[in-house]
């Protein structure tokens, strides 16, 4: 897999942090092809409890990071898995999660609590609602009406 840091001494940080740039969003910058088998395999690794910054709960999973707290998931990390995702249903999760994690206030936020959307920072975050906006005109683009369409 990649490393989220090395030092040049042999030692590595095996995480993934929310923000992008990050691995999970490696393909979306243009650095690897969402296909490469180690991005693969790096994919399925931040996205599982062992990146120490993943969590999973009653409201939604995602990954965080160091700077909000624990239990913190940021909605650009569940966007950067659908926008590299090959996976229709993934997709479909993903973008399902994001509407039913916005507090009701019809934004996305920087960050919200597993297990409760209704805890979350940053009543107003541009960067999130521009690159919201920016996956749903990607999937209008490559044809996915319908899958939108089907969600409710």
């Amino acid at each position: 897999i990649y490393a989220f840091e090395v030092d040049g001494f042999g030692n590595q940080l095996l995480m993934d942090d929310a923000n992008v740039l990050s691995l999970i969003a490696l393909p979306y910058l243009g650095d690897v092809k969402v296909n490469d088998p180690i991005y693969q395999n790096t994919r399925k690794f931040v996205w599982s409890e062992d990146n120490p910054y993943f969590f999973k709960g009653t409201a939604g999973e995602g990954i965080g990071g160091p700077h909000i707290g624990y239990d913190m998931i940021w909605p650009m990390s569940i966007m950067m898995k659908a926008f590299t995702s090959q996976n229709d249903a993934e997709i479909k999760t993903c973008i399902k999660m994001l509407m039913d994690t916005d507090a009701g206030t019809g934004f996305m936020h920087e960050s919200f609590h597993k297990n409760d959307p209704k805890n979350f920072t940053r009543s107003w975050f541009a960067w999130q609602n521009t690159l919201f906006g920016e996956l749903i005109l990607k999937l209008v683009n490559e044809g996915k009406v319908d899958l939108l369409n089907s969600i409710q």
